[in-house]
């Protein structure tokens, strides 16, 4: 076992605690009137998130923490910013975000989420490892490099799936890691060796364990695994049954917004008020989502503002956001509310029951008027840049054609799979269906409504290449056709369209690419978005991804394809979770 070297361990804890002695003597100096502090806000109605009251007052501000409440006149600062009386809010707070699913790099992101109130990200990282494979801890390195640099504060979680346990450990000892992602609980079914080593990991580290609990795959005994090896929180609800037993067992109860039916995230809040919950078992999160999205509708701040629209009191809709949020990550000494001690993330808006960032703060320093980032920082990611590697040169187009699973004993009918984008977080994602067959054809229509073929094609074969072809919801187009890929944890194409040859043709030009989307129509590439870093994020800012993603949705639009809620390229992208996690994917 190394040995430590005494002196120079005494002398780093001599200079720790030479620099805490000189910053106590900074505060009270301060607060003496002897030295200046770097920013006054006043003119503010302050929101007391601990005794849920509103007083008029100002927020003294140094080295990116509020150090007193209502100062008097004696105390000398650098800079004042006057409030015009609007409210003063905690920053808001994301808990449970994938990293890659909004396909922009950190920077990007945080052009779209800090404007709506956002300071801070609790991210996970494991398409984005997984997609990375061999080349993920250092992939990792290069993501968090600069994350000092972003806009908001970002804590991090090392892989509790989709990488093998050596990523998840080298992952654990980074910073801003602070505990383990969430864990896989499908095969934990099975008892997964793999699952048990990454849990030790989490807990020898004292961090915090994440958890997808699927309380609609789990039995009731097993629903018991999780949260007695530690696992801190859930944010796989989708109903009130969900809720009720996430709460029950213990857990941190995460309300997602950002995937599937923009219903749901209604019937979770109206469930909470409904059955009357305390709100202090719930935190808020997009879990995915675009950042189109979040520029049209909101982050977190939206989804405040609905849960007051369900009925929610709108201090308690906001501490789920803020301090609630906070401490389930036991981060509210730093976070949550607007008290001496903690960062001065500070939201400025012009009411509380629907909020509207007027003035977003980070750390004091003001990051966004009005919806827009001020200084949007640039960060180079172009290290984490690939080439690709194509794997589709001998798809046959034959290949995608519909298939029947049975067919009928008149032979008028056939059995064929049918998917649904809008299926996560219930058992209809995919279905056996029954469609009708004409002069020896199977029509793809079903229950009246014509449908789209979808094939899910394996990029690199090792022998003969694993294709699943079916039916889709979610996309209707005419003509041309639609491919995406999304390398985590397998590398596949998703294709959309209604005629096999124009199908393969738009894998050919997608093949050619890291990742992304390709819209085609008689051949040609009529929109495109790549995604050069590992295949699920993108060299841009945001201007250009939002740019790229609006791109596709016209071109798909042309097609006949109306389009509601998020672009069809994230939309098509969350099906590649649910695809794996529902075994089409070998």
């Amino acid at each position: 076992m190394p040995q430590s070297n005494s002196t120079t361990d005494s002398f780093a804890g001599s200079a720790a605690v030479a620099d805490q002695e000189n910053h106590v003597r900074t505060i009270f100096d301060i607060l003496e009137g002897r030295r200046e502090a770097d920013l006054l806000l006043h003119n503010l109605h302050i929101l007391d998130v601990h005794s849920e009251t509103v007083y008029p007052g100002s927020l003294l501000v140094h080295g990116e923490r509020i150090i007193a409440l209502n100062p008097d006149d004696t105390i000398r600062y650098r800079e004042s910013f006057d409030g015009g009386g609007l409210y003063a809010i905690p920053g808001l707070i994301d808990v449970h975000l994938h990293f890659e699913s909004q396909l922009a790099h950190p920077a990007a992101f945080g052009e779209a989420i800090v404007p709506s109130g956002t300071t801070t990200v609790f991210g996970e990282t494991l398409d984005f490892a997984s997609a990375a494979g061999k080349e993920a801890v250092d992939a990792a390195r290069a993501l968090f490099a600069d994350h000092d640099k972003l806009p908001y504060r970002l804590y991090a979680f090392a892989p509790g799936k989709k990488t093998p346990p050596e990523v998840t450990e080298a992952m654990l000892e980074m910073d801003p890691v602070i505990g383990l992602g969430e864990l896989a609980h499908l095969s934990y079914m099975t008892g997964n060796a793999e699952d048990f080593r990454k849990s030790a990991l989490g807990r020898a580290n004292a961090g915090f364990v994440n958890c997808h609990w699927g309380v609609t795959a789990l039995s009731d005994t097993l629903l018991n695994y999780m949260p007695a090896i530690g696992v801190d929180n859930n944010h796989d609800v989708w109903n009130e049954d969900d809720i009720e037993k996430s709460i029950r067992y213990g857990l941190n109860t995460q309300i997602k917004f950002g995937v599937g039916s923009p219903e749901v995230i209604r019937t979770m809040l109206r469930a909470i008020v409904k059955r009357r919950w305390p709100a202090e078992n719930f935190q808020l999160c997009a879990d995915n989502i675009s950042v189109d999205r979040v520029l049209r509708q909101g982050h977190i701040d939206w989804v405040i503002s609905l849960a007051v629209e369900m009925g929610m009191p709108p201090i308690q809709a906001i501490k789920m956001g803020t301090l609630y949020a906070a401490r389930s990550f036991h981060k509210d000494r730093d976070l949550g509310s607007l008290s001496p001690g903690r960062f001065a993330d500070i939201v400025l808006t012009d009411s509380l029951s629907r909020i509207n960032p007027r003035y977003v703060f980070k750390g004091g320093k003001l990051m966004a008027k009005d919806r827009r980032l001020l200084d949007p920082v640039r960060i180079d990611y172009s290290v984490l840049a690939k080439q690709p590697r194509p794997g589709l040169d001998d798809l046959r187009p034959e290949q995608l054609d519909l298939t029947p699973l049975e067919v009928s004993d008149d032979g008028t009918r056939a059995k064929v799979l049918l998917f649904d984008v809008y299926g996560r977080g219930h058992l209809k994602f995919a279905q056996e269906v029954w469609v009708p067959v004409r002069d020896g054809s199977i029509v793809p229509e079903h229950e009246g409504a014509r449908l789209n073929r979808i094939s899910v094609v394996q990029r690199y074969a090792n022998g003969e290449r694993h294709i699943v072809n079916g039916l889709f919801k979610g996309v209707s187009i005419e003509g041309g056709a639609v491919a995406t890929f999304w390398p985590a944890p397998k590398a596949y194409f998703v294709v959309v369209g209604t005629d096999s040859t124009e199908m393969c043709g738009s894998l050919g030009h997608l093949d050619g690419l890291v990742g992304g989307c390709v819209v085609t129509e008689g051949g040609a590439v009529k929109a495109v978005l790549p995604l050069e870093f590992y295949g699920v994020m993108a060299d841009m800012d945001l201007a250009e991804l939002v740019e790229a993603t609006r791109t596709i949705d016209n071109a798909l639009a042309v097609l006949g394809n109306k389009n509601e809620g998020e672009p069809v390229v994230n939309k098509l992208l969350t099906l590649f979770i649910s695809l794996d996690r529902f075994g089409f994917m070998k």
